[in-house]
């Protein structure tokens, strides 16, 4: 069993950064829209206080938890803007308070967490692992949301090899939840390490028949659905391939209807 600690020290060192962004903004720039309709600076760093206090309820309280995925299924349209909603109404001093009191509970609750077990989430059950991978996908991804919002670009770093390996995983997942069938065959996906040099990551069979490439960066802007494909220089080989680009997602629940292309550039 591999040692989950690298995972556990990335998300915290993701979740810093982040809050190394936002921490000196002024109340105004607090209230500026991302591309998230209707959600502003604010609304991305409370849903990600609440999904933090959701994933600590999961590994330390389960009937706590359990009373939590009931409020999800009697509103599941809603239940999630709510939650963003609440905090962002929270003076931004109180909400950056909150998130990092919460996601330092969450990281000793991970790291004391046994080998082994998994806790329930709102999809299928995670290890402690797992559960520390979505978190560190869903916080890069809402930061992403925010530089946007404040026009910022963010140099990529390996961190992202945590969001790349869940957009492979997912891959059967964004075609199910489509309602599509998903391609029997294994795909073979190869990216650009941000740290240049030559590296790459790479999944599936090398001699795989279907396959993806790529830069590292823009996989993961299109598995979490912050970019439109047309815009970015990933690249597929054959049918299935190329299909899967289309509606690829890392994440969890309805796919939404993502980024329009930038205005000049059409799809390929």
């Amino acid at each position: 069993m591999s040692d989950p600690t690298p995972v556990f020290d990335d998300l915290r060192e993701e979740s810093e950064e982040l809050e190394r962004l936002v921490g000196e903004l002024s109340e105004d720039a607090w209230a500026l829209a991302t591309p998230a309709v209707g959600w502003t600076v604010a609304h991305q760093i409370a849903h990600l206080t609440w999904t933090d206090r959701s994933a600590l309820l999961a590994v330390t309280d389960l009937e706590a938890f359990a009373a939590e995925v009931e409020k999800a299924l009697a509103d599941p349209e809603r239940f999630v803007d709510e939650g963003a909603e609440e905090g962002a109404g929270l003076p931004p001093a109180q909400l950056l308070a909150e998130w990092r009191a919460g996601r330092d509970a969450l990281h000793e609750a991970l790291c004391s967490a046994s080998r082994g077990v998994r806790f329930p989430w709102y999809g299928p059950p995670m290890s402690a692992a797992s559960m520390a991978t979505a978190r560190l996908m869903e916080t890069w991804a809402h930061g992403q949301d925010i530089a946007d919002a404040l026009h910022v670009m963010r140099p990529p770093n390996d961190r992202l090899r945590h969001v790349a390996r869940i957009g492979v995983r997912a891959r059967d997942f964004a075609f199910g939840v489509r309602g599509l069938t998903p391609p029997e065959e294994e795909f073979r996906v190869e990216l650009t390490s941000p740290s240049g040099g030559g590296a790459s990551w790479t999944y599936g069979p090398e001699d795989a028949a279907q396959r993806v490439t790529g830069p590292a960066l823009d996989f993961c802007l299109l598995v979490t659905r912050r970019a439109h494909r047309a815009d970015l220089a990933v690249r597929a080989q054959g049918p299935d391939a190329d299909r899967w680009l289309d509606i690829a997602q890392a994440f969890a629940g309805p796919p939404g209807t993502g980024r329009v292309p930038k205005k000049g550039t059409t799809t390929g």
